[in-house]
């Protein structure tokens, strides 16, 4: 997606709009984008400066307002005290903030992409970095797209989240759509932790049942023909208490603020998350299923009465 995006790469259908102009066929200097890759691109025989100053003077800017500009990045990302380093000696999350801060020192970029600039961060600095390109992103106002494989900084960063799998968007959303309501099973696994609880089922005259047992939908289905049915749920909207659908607890994870209990109903695992006294293991429980946020799922694909 960021090859086609940049120019490296020709879509086989459609066209890459940069508002209403189509750049689709145009080369990549002239796009007019700036990129971070997952692993640091400085200069290590030059200062942080000069590596900062580098993108402007390569575009042969005005060395005053070099100077104004490159002080205003090194500020943002708090390596002002540094600027007279070279880049060599840095610390890899300093670096990282130098690579970064070389793709934001432009302010006349179409957008910025980023491609897993986190990855090689320790995670306790991770935090830090998240935090410092989300106040970033509100202080220089471009378009930011940003490659992740972890949902915690997609969902942190992001105004909409575009969630692909195997090159295929599922969906496109706001964190919360993505969670309340994934279009895509991949998307209730992907996002929220533990993931989504797909089970089986088998769709008849607008219900859906699990084990015999008919389970509440948030409402009426069609019948499919073909393809493969199943109960998307998540975790959160579990719970337990009279109902006819029993299982057995097979393990139980405090995690602190919540506790998340695995139920076997058969050899099928549905999870729930439990915020007060939770059962133990090898107690029986019944199910419940919170109607409004049980839905059915054709060949991965969310099902609506409409759409079914």
């Amino acid at each position: 997606m960021l090859n086609i995006i940049s120019g490296l790469l020709v879509p086989s259908e459609g066209k890459i709009l940069f508002d209403d102009r189509d750049v689709t066929e145009l080369l990549p200097d002239q796009r007019n984008i700036a990129q971070v890759f997952q692993f640091p691109v400085i200069y290590d025989t030059m200062s942080v400066y000069d590596n900062l100053a580098f993108p402007l003077r390569n575009r042969k800017v005005d060395e005053t307002k070099v100077k104004k500009r490159v002080l205003e990045i090194a500020t943002m990302l708090e390596v002002d005290d540094i600027l007279t380093h070279r880049a060599s000696g840095l610390s890899p999350d300093n670096k990282q903030k130098i690579s970064m801060g070389r793709g934001l020192v432009r302010d006349d970029v179409n957008v910025i992409m980023f491609d897993e600039p986190l990855t090689v961060i320790d995670p306790h600095l991770k935090w830090k970095l998240r935090s410092k390109l989300k106040e970033l992103h509100h202080r220089v106002n471009v378009t930011m797209i940003y490659v992740t494989h972890d949902q915690t900084e997609a969902l942190t960063f992001a105004d909409h989240v575009v969630v692909m799998d195997e090159g295929q968007i599922v969906q496109i959303g706001t964190p919360v759509e993505l969670f309340e309501r994934p279009k895509h099973t991949f998307v209730g696994h992907f996002i929220g932790s533990p993931g989504m609880n797909i089970i089986p089922c088998v769709v008849d005259g607008g219900a859906a049942k699990f084990m015999d047992h008919v389970i509440e939908l948030e409402g009426p289905v069609k019948s499919g023909s073909s393809g493969k049915s199943e109960i998307g749920i998540r975790p959160e909207f579990v719970s337990f208490g009279d109902s006819n659908l029993q299982g057995t607890v097979s393990k139980v994870s405090d995690i602190g603020r919540h506790k998340v209990v695995e139920v076997m109903i058969g050899e099928h695992k549905i999870s729930a998350i439990i915020g007060d006294a939770a059962p133990t293991n090898g107690e029986k429980v019944g199910v419940i299923f919170q109607k409004n946020q049980t839905r059915v799922y054709r060949d991965d694909w969310l099902v609506t009465e409409k759409e079914g």
